[in-house]
């Protein structure tokens, strides 16, 4: 026996819940995409040289569980580079990989706003499109699949 609510069943709102949490990621995907596609559209190039690798565990919460075998430090590029103003600046990237996406040594195109040379990024795929491409893509396949199943739900109506 099916009991709605005010109307809906629970078939409803689990699909009408999907369909909004698969809207609201594939939303934040855009949006990041439209920062990484402003930050290209302003930013200048410089040459930069990766000058250490800072190891760090990103694990949330890991005081409060224990630490499991898998959760292993990511290395973050420390980049040096020198902007058309002519002052050296250092920054560490946002993205880290294990194992090390780069070495110390390695030179790298940096990428770094004229008006603000300490909002800077290597110029790379996972710094610029992973997290557009992640939030995105799952907002599609949530948004795909409630969609899909509310399509099913309402023909076998």
């Amino acid at each position: 026996m099916r009991v709605p609510w005010r109307g809906w069943g629970a078939r409803q709102w689990v699909t009408f819940g999907v369909i909004s949490f698969g809207s609201l990621f594939l939303v934040i995907g855009l949006v990041l995409a439209g920062v990484s596609v402003s930050f290209l559209t302003d930013a200048e190039k410089a040459r930069g040289t990766v000058v250490a690798l800072e190891w760090r565990n990103d694990s949330v919460g890991t005081s409060s569980r224990k630490v499991r075998s898998q959760d292993k430090p990511a290395a973050y590029p420390v980049v040096e580079f020198t902007p058309t103003d002519g002052t050296p600046r250092t920054f560490r990237s946002s993205t880290g990989a294990n194992p090390p996406s780069y070495e110390e040594g390695d030179r790298v195109e940096v990428l770094y706003r004229a008006d603000s040379p300490d909002d800077a990024e290597i110029n790379g795929f996972a710094s610029l499109w992973l997290l557009p491409l992640v939030f995105g893509g799952l907002g599609l396949l949530f948004a795909g699949i409630g969609t899909a199943v509310a399509v099913v739900g309402r023909r076998r109506s």
